[in-house]
């Protein structure tokens, strides 16, 4: 996860229903794989990896992140989990790249290069933010180079010689509601406001009707290929 969104949402992040409801469907896509080792790309507080690590079967994890200050180690549940500022080559039989493509200008690179230290057999699990007509001073303040269509994702990990596994929108039920008043946002927002994420901690209501949007719609949101906030796609290495 982004570490400005941490700073925002501080101890609440777990609780927070845009989180909680991504990691919900990461563990949807990722429990049947088995995965007993993860590699998890620019990883920040490492919210992912340890949902993983607490969920399912999954051994260890290492968070790579060149902003980390410094390298440490931790335990969830008996499991190592470590935070390191880059890696070589891995054994890791689970690539995790959750919401990071669009911070880097070179996004096929980036990927790339992780697709080559990985082993054959291994999944990948990307995910990015959707639609570039969303584009606003929420992706501006976070760093973003881009949002991306469902297709686009499909033709990067294609290109680099994986295995598509799955493919979808995610946050559908909720996406007119966040379409609408981004939209209405940038239209309301003077040129000289400074940019900020539109993460924000919610009341109890709020928060509880948004989260119930989502986990109605974790059945089928892997058949989703019309809409959402977020693209998720799950491949495989050759």
């Amino acid at each position: 996860m982004d570490l400005k969104e941490e700073e925002i949402l501080g101890e609440l992040v777990e609780n927070h229903w845009y989180y909680r409801s991504k990691a919900a469907a990461l563990l949807r896509l990722a429990a049947p794989l088995h995965a007993r080792r993860i590699l998890d790309v620019g990883a920040g507080s490492g919210f992912f990896s340890r949902s993983l690590l607490a969920n399912t079967g999954a051994q260890e994890a290492m968070c790579v992140d060149p902003c980390y200050q410094e390298e440490r180690d931790e335990l969830i549940t008996g499991k190592p989990l470590w935070f390191r500022r880059d890696c070589d080559t891995t054994d890791a039989d689970l690539l995790l790249m959750m919401d990071v493509l669009e911070h880097v200008e070179d996004d096929f690179g980036l990927l790339n290069s992780y697709v080559n230290k990985i082993p054959s057999g291994a999944y990948v699990m990307v995910t990015v933010p959707a639609f570039r007509f969303l584009w606003s001073g929420h992706d501006v303040f976070l760093g973003h180079y881009r949002r991306y269509s469902l297709e686009e994702v499909v033709g990067m990990l294609e290109s680099t010689g994986l295995k598509l596994e799955q493919q979808c929108y995610y946050f559908g039920l909720v996406f007119p509601l966040g379409a609408t008043m981004r939209l209405l946002g940038n239209l309301r927002r003077k040129q000289e406001d400074a940019p900020r994420s539109d993460l924000k901690q919610h009341n109890a209501l709020t928060n509880g009707l948004l989260s119930l949007m989502c986990r109605m719609e974790l059945p089928w949101f892997q058949y989703n290929r019309l809409a959402g906030l977020s693209v998720f796609c799950l491949a495989r290495k050759r």
